[in-house]
């Protein structure tokens, strides 16, 4: 699949991991050790925080800083999450499935929905009625 390919449908996780791993192949190139992407992995955490926080936090960006942006953050946190899984044969596709179904299953009940008012205000609608 090419990058054209990947604009013209939606990206699987899957396909991208297929396309870092072409792309590190064509080049020759193999994943770095586990504990230095997760080094890197955290280096890329630290510049999606500080965008976060220049946007957000108490922190505004400096004036001599350029602006970044954080979708492409997060996309280098995506990247860096692909190489580590991709050095370690996992399908993300497959693990993200999966964990979205044991969230679905373990909090079914624990947030509110639409349909179905916060438990604590529940408690609080049953303690003035009694």
């Amino acid at each position: 699949m090419t990058s054209t390919q990947s604009r013209e449908q939606d990206l699987t996780l899957r396909d991208a991991q297929a396309l870092v791993d072409t792309w590190m192949a064509d080049r020759g190139w193999e994943y770095w050790h586990p504990l230095s992407q997760l080094a890197r992995l955290t280096e890329e955490m630290g510049e999606l925080a500080r965008v976060v926080n220049h946007l957000y936090g108490e922190k505004p960006k400096k004036s001599t800083e350029t602006l970044q942006d954080l979708g492409l953050e997060m996309a280098d946190v995506v990247y860096t999450l692909i190489c580590l899984a991709n050095s370690q044969g996992i399908d993300m596709q497959s693990s993200l499935e999966e964990v979205l179904e044991k969230y679905r299953h373990r909090d079914a009940d624990r947030y509110p929905t639409a349909d179905r008012k916060p438990p604590a205000l529940l408690l609080g609608d049953q303690e003035t009625e009694a």
